[in-house]
């Protein structure tokens, strides 16, 4: 709660405006599409939130605010803690060199067998940019991504320098709940290892979530 009768409530520890606004949902009886986001201060429900309530479409994960905090306009005074899960995609072009890849620019097969992008790692150590190198090969004529141009960040307009590799080699990630239409992940994922024991049609479709992880 930031205001109440016109009174403006951003100097008011966040108990007390979390206890306002508990009193305007009861007072009102307001129901859906108003929804009240729960509250707890105990360390094993919050867990729990997270362990199965991200399981829900659209959920990240949960959000941590001092009891005693002010509301601070453009200013990050909480701390989000995402839920990530394993999965894998498919590397379709890198940044740097074959020799030396930088970033993987992941991909999944559509519903008719098209590799579509659906997001980029951050960049490689260097003891997993030398496991990458070993098993890439030059992209041949007609590779999915020709023509594609991939941004440095979701929402950004910076370009990057992409080199196109032959899309037949698996990558298990770490990836959050993020994902927007499409099955495209909203912000970079954690390169794990090469899963060099599956092929491409055994990754999870365009469009499947991270839950939706194959192996």
């Amino acid at each position: 709660m930031l205001q109440q009768d016109g009174v403006e409530l951003l100097q008011r520890p966040y108990a007390e405006r979390r206890a306002l606004l508990e009193a305007l949902f009861t007072d009102r009886a307001l129901t859906v599409p108003w929804t009240l986001v729960p509250m707890t201060t105990e360390l094993a429900t919050a867990r729990e939130w997270l362990e199965s309530w991200t399981d829900v479409p659209g959920i990240e994960g949960i959000v941590i605010k001092p009891l005693a905090s002010r509301y601070l306009p453009s200013y990050r005074g909480w701390t989000k803690i995402r839920r990530r899960d394993t999965t894998e995609a498919i590397i379709g072009a890198i940044t740097g060199t074959l020799a030396r890849p930088q970033l993987l620019v992941l991909g999944r097969l559509d519903a008719g067998g098209w590799l579509r992008a659906v997001g980029r790692t951050v960049p490689l150590r260097p003891e997993q940019s030398r496991q990458v190198a070993e098993h890439l090969a030059a992209a041949g004529s007609g590779h999915p991504f020709e023509g594609v141009r991939f941004t440095s960040a979701w929402g950004s307009r910076d370009v990057l320098d992409v080199v196109l590799v032959r899309p037949d080699l698996v990558a298990e990630v770490s990836a959050d709940r993020a994902v927007d239409h499409g099955g495209v992940f909203r912000h970079p994922l954690r390169f794990k290892r090469l899963r060099l024991d599956m092929g491409v049609e055994d990754v999870p479709r365009s469009g499947e979530g991270p839950g939706a992880a194959a192996g």
